[in-house]
């Protein structure tokens, strides 16, 4: 009842409370359109997940509001979900969410701490639990990030001590709710039948956020950004070849997006490397160096064994 009757004492009074707010001014003071900025320069594509994020970020701008017009009750549950295949920024988004909950103070780091089911799951009883606690410990005041959510839950295994990781994380998730947000991500299918699995989970999940794959042009958009930020280029032919690159692998096995379009840069880098030491006498130009050639792309298996390629 005393701590009870103190908040009212310190909550403005209705006479206190003043009679307009320059949102466009505390927009510009919390600083987060300057993340919301880096979001659009840093993501090619992903419109709905950019959306989504900039209408919680509204939410929570207003809630800021609301909390010191004393016109909010509690804190709202800010864990999230993100569903997508591997390469679609789900981590990077989750970076930028952390970001702006610091920026807003809900809070009180801007760090993410990734986490696997290895790093919170024992091997043997008695493990489990001071693995959970330690992460949750340092992921506190911040987010954290568990990728591939769905393998804390194998029901197939009776000896498996997932279950007791997730009893634990479900209990923070509620008591701990003002000091720890909690990004569940993985593959949709196999995220949709964890929550089904556990419905603890989605009762404390407040937003579902679906991150889709990339298409050609968005993939070749991400490449020319790879190569600007290492200060390599694409010849005009080898940009074609890349062209035809993209359309085949985006069909074969194991496909992850952005990632595999850097794993792919990166071994075209390789073999220009390679193909410039073969003639090593040669005079180099700073363009021999930048650029990279259409046989630097043709190379790979995946124009030549386009069913059995990996990430080529």
């Amino acid at each position: 009842m005393q701590d009870m009757a103190n908040a009212l004492l310190t909550e403005p009074s209705r006479d206190e409370r003043p009679a307009s707010i320059d949102l466009q001014q505390e927009y510009a003071d919390v600083g987060i359109a300057e993340v919301l900025d880096e979001l659009d320069r840093e993501l090619v594509g992903l419109k709905p997940v950019k959306t989504r994020i900039r209408e919680i970020a509204a939410l929570l701008l207003i809630e800021r509001l609301r909390k010191r017009l004393a016109l909010t009750a509690e804190t709202p549950t800010l864990h999230m979900s993100f569903t997508g295949n591997p390469g679609t920024g789900k981590t990077t988004v989750a970076l930028k969410v952390a970001a702006i909950l610091h920026k807003l103070g809900f809070v009180r780091r801007g760090q993410v701490i990734s986490v696997t089911r290895d790093d919170l799951v024992g091997q043997y009883i008695g493990h489990t639990a001071p693995k959970t606690k330690e992460i949750l410990k340092k992921a506190m005041g911040g987010v954290l990030f568990i990728d591939e959510a769905y393998y804390l839950y194998r029901p197939e295994n009776e000896r498996d001590y997932g279950q007791e990781a997730i009893e634990i994380l479900l209990q923070i998730m509620e008591t701990q709710r003002e000091d720890l947000v909690v990004i569940l991500a993985g593959y949709g299918d196999r995220m949709e039948r964890f929550f089904a699995s556990n419905p603890g989970f989605r009762s404390r999940i407040a937003h579902h956020i679906d991150f889709p794959d990339y298409g050609e042009d968005e993939l070749l958009a991400i490449a020319d950004i790879m190569l600007h930020r290492m200060n390599y280029k694409f010849t005009p032919a080898a940009r074609e070849a890349f062209v035809r690159y993209i359309s085949l692998r985006r069909t074969q096995p194991l496909f992850s997006n952005a990632r595999s379009i850097r794993n792919a840069l990166d071994r075209m880098r390789l073999r220009q490397a390679s193909r410039l030491m073969a003639d090593v006498g040669r005079s180099l130009q700073i363009e021999d160096i930048m650029s990279l050639e259409a046989a630097d792309v043709l190379a790979s298996r995946v124009f030549s064994r386009p069913a059995a390629a990996r990430d080529a």
